[in-house]
This record gives C-alpha cells, sequence and structure tokens, in this order.
C-alpha cells in the first residue's frame, strides 16, 4: 500500500556500506525520466509518491481518500553498479494488464498482485514492482507503463500547515507509542520492525515499505476509518490475526510484497470503521505480539 511520508528508521549496517560505495546518482535525471520530482528518506531512499486522487473509491460508505488507502508510490536506493527500487502500484483491474506488460517487456520483475481492501466500489488491485540497473532507464520504464494508467503525476496543491484533523491525535501516539503525521486529512502511523530486514542480500530501509503502517481517517462522532498493512513474520501471523478479529478490525488480505526477504515477510491488511479508542486499543494490543521498533 500506500507509504508517502517520511520514515524515522534506522538502516543496517550493509545498507550503510553500499551507500558508501555507491556511485552518486543526480536525482534530478531520476526525477525528469519519472515525470515528478521525489524526495529523500532516511536509508538513501529516494521516493516518489503517486496517490490515485483520479479514483473516487468508497468502502462500506466511506469515501476514500487517496492517503488512506490509495498511494501507489516507487522508492529508489543506490547500489555499488546503479539503483534498485521497490514499489507498490494501485491500478484498476482493466489497467493491471497493459501497465504489467509494458513493465516487463523492459525487465521490471512484478512480486505481488492483489487486493488491500474488501467491497471497495470499484474495486482497486495493488501491484508490487521492483528491479536494478540504470536508475534513469528504470524510471522511464515506470513512467511509459504507468502512462498506461490514469495516475496523475501532478503534484496535488498543499497548504503549508496541514489543516487540523477531527481526531485526538496525542492520544493516538500515546496508545500506539509512535508519533504519526497528518498527510491529506489522513493520520498516517509507521512503526518499524526491530530486526534488519534485506532482499536479494540487500539491507532494506523502513523507507522501503518494510515498516508497520496504520492510517486513520476520522468518519464523525468519534470514530474513524483505520487501514493500512502489519508486517510479520510467520510466527506472528495469526496471534496477530486473532487479536485484531478480536478486537472488532477485520482482516481483508495476507501475502507477501517481496519474493526473496529475508526474513520473510508477511502482510496483513486491515479494515475497520469506529470508535477511535477501542481501534487504537485493538492496534496496540497486535502491536504488542510484533517485534517492533519502539519510541520511532
Amino acid at each position: 500500500m500506500h507509504r508517502i511520508i517520511t520514515l524515522m528508521a534506522g538502516v543496517g549496517a550493509a545498507a550503510l556500506a553500499v551507500a558508501a560505495t555507491a556511485a552518486p546518482i543526480d536525482w534530478s535525471k531520476v526525477d525528469q525520466a519519472m515525470g515528478k520530482p521525489g524526495t529523500d528518506q532516511p536509508g538513501g531512499v529516494h521516493k516518489y509518491g503517486l496517490p490515485r486522487s483520479d479514483l473516487k473509491i468508497s468502502v462500506d460508505g466511506v469515501a476514500i481518500k487517496p492517503t488512506l488507502a490509495l498511494g501507489s508510490w516507487i522508492g529508489f536506493m543506490p547500489t555499488d553498479d546503479g539503483a534498485m527500487f521497490m514499489g507498490d502500484l494501485v491500478l484498476t483491474e482493466t489497467e493491471i494488464e497493459p501497465v504489467m506488460k509494458r513493465l516487463i517487456e523492459d525487465g521490471i520483475e512484478i512480486t505481488a498482485i492483489h487486493n488491500h481492501l474488501l467491497r471497495a466500489s470499484p474495486a482497486v488491485f495493488y501491484m508490487h514492482v521492483g528491479g536494478h540497473g540504470d536508475p534513469v532507464k528504470l524510471a522511464q520504464t515506470l513512467h511509459a507503463g504507468l502512462a498506461l494508467s490514469q495516475t496523475p503525476f501532478a503534484a496535488p496543491a498543499s497548504a503549508a500547515t496541514p489543516p487540523p484533523i477531527d481526531l485526538d491525535t496525542t492520544a493516538i501516539d500515546a496508545a500506539l507509542q509512535v508519533k504519526g503525521a497528518i498527510n491529506g486529512g489522513v493520520y498516517q502511523l509507521n512503526i518499524p520492525r526491530a530486526e534488519s530486514i534485506s532482499e536479494g542480500g540487500m539491507t532494506i530501509p523502513a523507507s522501503l515499505g518494510t515498516a508497520i503502517a496504520i492510517n486513520f481517517q476520522p468518519t464523525g462522532g468519534g470514530k474513524a476509518a483505520v487501514t493500512g498493512d502489519f508486517v510479520l513474520l510467520g510466527k506472528e501471523v495469526n496471534p496477530v490475526l486473532k487479536v485484531m478479529r478480536s478486537n472488532g478490525i477485520e482482516v481483508t488480505a495476507l501475502h507477501s510484497h517481496m519474493i526473496d526477504d529475508s526474513p520473510h515477510l508477511y502482510f496483513m491488511h486491515f479494515w475497520a470503521n469506529d470508535d477511535v479508542a477501542k481501534l487504537t486499543n485493538g492496534l496496540r494490543a497486535a502491536l504488542d505480539l510484533a517485534n517492533v521498533k519502539h519510541g520511532s
């Protein structure tokens, strides 16, 4: 899904070693090839947010804001012979085939295709992608593929200071033991896992999609729609699933986003629209069963 905020996370020794030997990348050239500017993230990641603001999606009568669950993203990280990238593309069912065809023609890897939400109207799907090589050529291919969808490339207008949000964010931060941020009318929190995670032998920072993501969209009357994904080891999956369900949080999908990750991770997507205090208590109980980094 959808992680378009700066993640405060540590970087493994292997990533630091690669950063020390990697040739500098002129990100302005990559930005030009991608068709929009990216932003620098912790861990040496250069990231592009592509929210599907063109889509009008609802779940259980809740109009989904792009930053709640419709945030395509692509993140690049320098390597000693170019760059590697990972991303998550939000697509309609008619966009999947042309976008996939164009990407694989130039060697982009498709690592997952699945839903994140249930009862979404109209339905949306999520295509996870990855690759390695010349960052400008990779960006050109990604732009060409996404041009076959209706994904907007223009940056949405944003206020210098986010407007207030109808949530007690202080209480949410205290319950989940992490500081969130307002983004497009949604309160977003990211909790990195405690262990080092690698893909193909390269350490992957949390800013490349390995942090637990929790997003709140206020729905009025002290309630909020909550969604995101828990990033879990196999042994954590069913304990977390049971706790989520016992707290009224629906588990909507369970799958992998990467193919050659170590340790192998499972991504558990969830949904609820309920009292905020009840939801944060349930999410806190689930977080207590995962090996996460506290105080992020």
